[in-house]
C-alpha cells in the first residue's frame, strides 16, 4: 500500500525543493539549460499548467488518496475479483447443481459488506458537499482567494474521492445481484427439466424387457456390496467397534419400542377422564407426540453415528442405511403426530373434532403411507449404492408411486359417507354421527392427487409422480403441526389473558388494565401468532419447490430492508420505524395534553372555554409535528409533497369544500372563542351546554342528555345565542294574569315580594314587574328576574312559579275554577242584557203588587210565574 504524506508536509517539501533549486541556481529561472533525459523526466502534465498571473493564482496540486479510502477501494477490488470468479463458474453452460451452490455460498455477506461500505461513506460524501455548499460557486471573473481556492481543492478531491468509491461499490452491489439472480433461475430451470423429464411408461414391455437383461448384472452388484460389507467386518470388526455398534443398537430398540414406557406419567393420558379441559387436551397431544419421536430420531441418530464411525459399511451405502434410518424415524413420528391429533384409544383427550372411527381409519391412513415412502426410499437408496441399471430405477419409483396412491385411494374409499338414506321414524330427522373424518374438499383433493400421481407414473413422468407425494406428505405433515400448533397459540397464549388465569390476574393487578383491554391485547396475540405461523408454514411448504433457505431468507430481508419499485425504494423495516416514531410521538402529545388539561391549566386562572382550546391546540400541535417527523424519516420532504398538494387542491376545489370550510371555522372558533366549551347556546331548535370544541364540528348536550354535532361552518356563518358569552347571570321572564277588578299595584308588590325573596335572585338590578296589558277580564304582567348564574333558570322560574302562585291565589287575585272549566268573554251581547234586565224589572213590580196569603200554596205562583215568563218568548 503506498504511504502519502499528509497534505501540509507535502505542501513544505515541494516549496523547500523549489527554493532550493531557485537558491542553487538563480540564473536557471529565466534561461534554463539543458538538462539529461534522467534530470527532464518530469511529467507532462506539470509543463503544461498555466502560468500564475496576478488576477489568477495558479491551482493547487491535487492531493493523493487518502488512507482510509485507499483501504475500502483495496477491499472493494478485492471483492471485484471474488465476484469475476463467480460470474467465470456461471459462465460455464454446464456447471452442475453442486457448483452453483458454492457460487451462491457467501454471496449475501459479499452484498452486505458492500452495503455497509456505501453506508459508512455516505456521511463523509454528505459532510464534504456541504462545506463545498458553503463555500459557494467558484467565481466566472475577478481572484479567489489562496486560502479558499485551497480548500475548495481539497473539498472537492475529498468529495471526489467518495463518490469514486461509492460509485465502484454500487456497480459491485448491481454485480452481486445479477449473480443471485442468475443462480437462481439456473438453479430453478435445472429443477423444472428435471421433475418434467419423461422416462419409459411403466406400461411398456421395452422397459420390462430391458428390467429383466439388467437383473443379472444388479444381483452381482448386490453380492458385490455384501463381499464388501464381509470384508470390512473382518477388517474393522475389532472389540470396540462391536461393541460400539451393539450398544447403538441396543440403545436404539430400546428408544423404539420402550419409548410409550420410557416417561409413562408424561407420554400417556388418563382414560378415566371423562371431559378434560382443553389446555390438558392439548398438553397431552404435545406429550405423546414429543415422547413418540424424540426416541425415535436419537436411536436413529445413534445407529448411524456407530455405522459411520466404526466403518463397518461401505461408503457407498451409507446412503442406504440412512435411508432406512430416516425412514423409521419418519413413520414413528407419523406415528406420533397421528396419536396425538386422533387419539384413537382415548377420545376424551382428542383435540380434533372427528369420530372414533375416522381417527381410527386416518391413524392407520397415514402410517400405511409413511412405511411404503419408507420401503421406496430404501429400495431407491439400494439402487444407488449398488449403481443399478436406469431401467430398475425407473420401474422402482414408478411401482412405488401406484402403491403409495393404491393406499391414498383404498383410504378415501372407507371415508365414504354410506349413510345416504334417511330413516323412518316419527319425529324430526336426526342426521347420524359423521365418519369421514376428513372434509369434503380435502377428499376431492385426496381423488385428485391420486388420478393425477397415477397418471404421471404409468405415462412415464415418474420423477413428476415421486415429487408428487412427497409434496403431498410434506404438506400434510406441515398441515398437522400447524394445525396443533394454532390451536396451542389460541389456548395458551390468547386463553391466558382473555381467561381467569393467575395471568391475567396478576397483569391486571400490576398494570391497571382492564378486562376488555386484555381480551383486545389476546385477540392481537393470537391473530400475530396465527400469522406468524402461516408464513413460516408456507415458507417451508415451498421448500421442495427448489426454493433454498437462502433464497427465502434474502427474499425477507430484501422485502424488509428495502426493494425498489421503479425509481420508488420501498422498505418494510423503514415504515415499521415510520410508524413507531408516529405512535410514540402521539402518544408523547397525548400525556402532554391530559397533563395540561388535568394538572397545570386548572391550576391557572383561565377559563374552561381557553382552556380546553389550549389543551386541543396542543393535540393538534403534536399530532402534526408526529406526522412531520415520521415523513422526514420516511423520506419525505415538504418538497416532495407538493405534487401532493396539487392533487389535494383539486380535490378541495370540487369535493372537500365543506371540509376545508369546517377545518377552517374550528381553527377561528378555537382562536376568537366566540363560543367556548361550557358555554350555554341555542342553535336552530336545539339548546344546550357546550361539551367540546374540534376542528371539523362541535358537540353541544342539549337539556335532554342528547348530542348534537354541529358543523363548525354553521357556527361561523349562522346565528347562535350565547346564553354566556360576557358573563353566566341569567334572566327568568315569567307572565302572571289576575283578575281585573284587581288592584294592579297591590298584584305587582306581591309578585315583586315573591322575586326579591328568593336566595338565587340577584338584588341589583332588582326584579321589577312589567304591567303589559289591561285585558278582559284579566290583566297581564310579566316578572324580570336576574339569577346569579344562567344554569339556575329553569329552577329558578319553577321556584317563582310556585311563589306568585300562592300568593295570588291567597289574595284572592286568581279566579277559583273547578276542572275543565274556563273563563268565556262573549261581546257584542250588552243590548239584549239590558232588555234582559227591564223585563226583569217590570216582573218584579207585578210579583209585589199582587202579595199572596201565608196559606196560600206556593205551587201555582210558581207555575204562573213560569207561564208569564213563558208567554214573551
Amino acid at each position: 500500500m503506498r504511504q502519502t504524506l499528509p497534505r501540509s508536509q507535502a505542501w513544505l517539501v515541494a516549496l523547500g525543493i523549489a527554493l532550493s533549486t531557485f537558491v542553487a541556481n538563480p540564473a536557471s529561472a529565466q534561461n534554463p539549460a539543458p538538462k539529461p533525459a534522467a534530470d527532464t523526466a518530469k511529467p507532462a502534465a506539470e509543463a503544461a499548467k498555466p502560468a500564475a498571473t496576478p488576477d489568477k493564482p495558479a491551482e493547487a496540486e491535487k492531493p493523493a488518496v487518502s488512507a482510509p479510502i485507499q483501504a475500502i477501494r483495496d477491499r472493494l477490488e478485492d471483492i471485484k475479483e471474488d465476484l469475476d470468479g463467480r460470474e467465470k463458474v456461471l459462465a460455464n453452460r454446464e456447471a452442475g447443481t453442486g457448483d452453483l451452490a458454492r457460487v451462491r455460498d457467501g454471496l449475501d455477506g459479499v452484498a452486505d459488506e458492500i452495503r455497509r461500505i456505501i453506508a459508512e461513506t455516505q456521511p463523509g460524501l454528505d459532510a464534504a458537499r456541504q462545506r463545498l455548499d458553503q463555500l459557494g460557486p467558484k467565481p466566472k471573473e475577478g481572484a479567489e482567494g489562496e486560502d479558499v481556492a485551497a480548500e475548495r481543492v481539497e473539498r472537492e478531491h475529498a468529495a471526489a474521492e467518495i463518490d469514486e468509491t461509492q460509485r465502484l461499490a454500487k456497480s459491485l452491489l448491481v454485480q452481486s445481484d445479477q449473480i443471485l439472480d442468475q443462480v437462481s433461475n439456473r438453479r430453478r430451470t435445472a429443477f423444472t427439466r428435471g421433475l418434467f423429464e419423461r422416462s419409459s411408461a411403466l406400461v411398456s414391455p421395452d422397459l420390462w424387457r430391458r428390467i429383466a437383461a439388467d437383473i443379472p448384472r444388479d444381483l452381482r452388484s448386490v453380492q458385490s456390496a455384501l463381499s464388501d460389507i464381509t470384508g470390512l467386518f473382518a477388517r474393522n470388526g475389532t472389540v470396540g467397534n462391536l461393541a460400539l455398534l451393539g450398544a447403538a443398537f441396543g440403545v436404539s430398540i430400546a428408544l423404539y419400542f420402550g419409548r410409550r414406557n420410557i416417561a409413562p406419567r408424561l407420554g400417556r393420558r388418563d382414560p378415566k377422564a371423562v371431559d378434560p379441559p382443553r389446555r390438558k387436551r392439548l398438553l397431552a397431544a404435545w406429550r405423546v407426540f414429543l415422547v413418540g419421536t424424540v426416541p425415535a430420531v436419537l436411536g436413529s441418530y445413534a445407529v448411524y453415528y456407530a455405522l459411520d464411525a466404526t466403518g463397518l459399511l461401505p461408503e457407498r451405502l451409507m446412503p442406504l442405511a440412512g435411508a432406512i434410518l430416516i425412514g423409521l424415524a419418519f413413520i414413528a413420528f407419523v406415528e406420533a403426530l397421528s396419536d396425538a391429533l386422533m387419539a384413537p384409544d382415548a377420545p376424551a383427550w382428542r383435540p380434533t373434532q372427528v369420530s372414533d372411527a375416522a381417527a381410527s381409519r386416518v391413524t392407520r391412513l397415514a402410517v400405511g403411507i409413511a412405511t411404503v415412502i419408507t420401503v421406496v426410499k430404501s429400495i431407491e437408496a439400494l439402487n444407488s449404492g449398488i449403481s443399478a441399471a436406469l431401467p430398475v430405477s425407473i420401474a422402482t419409483r414408478g411401482i412405488g408411486a401406484l402403491a403409495t396412491i393404491l393406499i391414498l385411494a383404498i383410504g378415501l374409499h372407507r371415508f365414504a359417507d354410506t349413510h345416504e338414506k334417511e330413516e323412518e321414524c316419527l319425529g324430526p330427522y336426526v342426521a347420524p354421527e359423521a365418519t369421514m373424518g376428513i372434509g369434503g374438499p380435502a377428499r376431492l383433493l385426496g381423488w385428485a392427487a391420486v388420478v393425477v400421481i397415477g397418471t404421471a407414473a404409468t405415462v412415464g413422468y415418474v420423477a413428476f409422480s415421486a415429487f408428487l407425494i412427497d409434496q403431498l406428505v410434506w404438506i400434510a405433515s406441515l398441515v398437522a403441526l400447524l394445525y396443533l400448533l394454532m390451536t396451542s397459540a389460541d389456548a395458551f397464549i390468547g386463553g391466558s389473558l382473555a381467561e381467569e388465569t393467575r395471568i391475567a390476574t396478576a397483569l391486571q393487578a400490576n398494570t391497571g388494565l382492564r378486562k376488555r383491554s386484555l381480551n383486545q391485547i389476546a385477540v392481537l396475540a393470537t391473530g400475530a401468532a396465527r400469522v406468524v405461523l402461516i408464513l413460516v408454514a408456507a415458507l417451508l411448504a415451498l421448500a421442495p419447490w427448489g426454493l433454498d433457505s437462502t433464497d427465502v431468507l434474502t427474499s425477507v430481508r430484501t422485502a424488509f430492508f428495502g426493494f425498489k419499485v421503479g425509481d420508488v425504494t420501498i422498505s418494510l423495516s423503514t415504515i415499521a420505524f415510520a410508524i413507531g416514531i408516529f405512535a410514540l410521538g402521539f402518544l408523547i402529545t397525548r400525556a402532554i395534553q391530559n397533563w395540561l388539561a388535568n394538572t397545570y391549566l386548572p391550576a391557572t386562572d383561565l377559563d374552561a372555554g381557553l382552556r380546553n382550546s389550549i389543551a386541543t391546540v396542543t393535540g393538534y400541535f403534536g399530532f402534526l409535528l408526529a406526522l412531520a417527523l415520521a415523513f422526514s424519516y420516511l423520506g419525505l420532504s415538504l418538497e416532495k409533497l407538493t405534487i401532493v398538494a396539487g392533487a389535494l387542491s383539486v380535490g378541495i376545489g370540487f369535493g372537500l369544500q365543506s371540509i376545508v370550510n369546517n377545518f377552517v371555522s374550528g381553527l377561528l372558533l378555537l382562536w376568537e372563542r366566540p363560543i367556548r366549551v361550557g358555554d350555554q347556546v341555542v342553535i336552530g331548535d336545539s339548546e344546550g351546554i357546550v361539551k367540546r370544541i374540534s376542528v371539523r364540528s362541535t358537540e353541544i348536550q342539549t337539556f335532554d342528555r342528547s348530542a348534537v354535532i354541529v358543523p363548525n361552518s354553521n357556527l361561523i356563518s349562522g346565528v347562535v345565542k350565547n346564553r354566556v358569552r360576557g358573563d353566566r347571570t341569567g334572566r327568568v321572564i315569567i307572565a302572571v294574569s289576575v283578575l281585573r277588578n284587581q288592584d294592579p299595584v297591590r298584584a305587582a308588590e306581591l309578585i315583586t315580594a315573591c322575586a326579591s325573596a328568593h336566595p338565587d335572585v340577584l338584588k341589583m338590578p332588582a326584579p321589577r314587574v312589567v304591567f303589559r296589558k289591561i285585558g278582559d277580564p284579566m290583566l297581564d304582567f310579566e316578572l324580570m328576574a336576574w339569577v346569579t348564574d344562567v344554569d339556575f333558570n329553569l329552577k329558578v322560574q319553577s321556584d317563582l312559579n310556585f311563589a306568585v302562585f300562592k300568593a295570588l291565589s291567597g289574595a284572592g287575585m286568581i279566579p277559583e275554577m273547578g276542572p275543565g272549566a274556563s273563563i268565556v268573554t262573549v261581546k257584542g251581547l250588552e243590548p239584549m242584557g239590558s232588555a234582559l234586565g227591564q223585563i226583569a224589572q217590570v216582573f218584579a213590580g207585578q210579583a209585589s203588587e199582587v202579595v199572596p196569603s201565608d196559606t196560600a200554596p206556593a205551587q201555582p205562583r210558581a207555575t204562573a210565574r213560569r207561564r208569564t215568563v213563558s208567554t214573551p218568548s
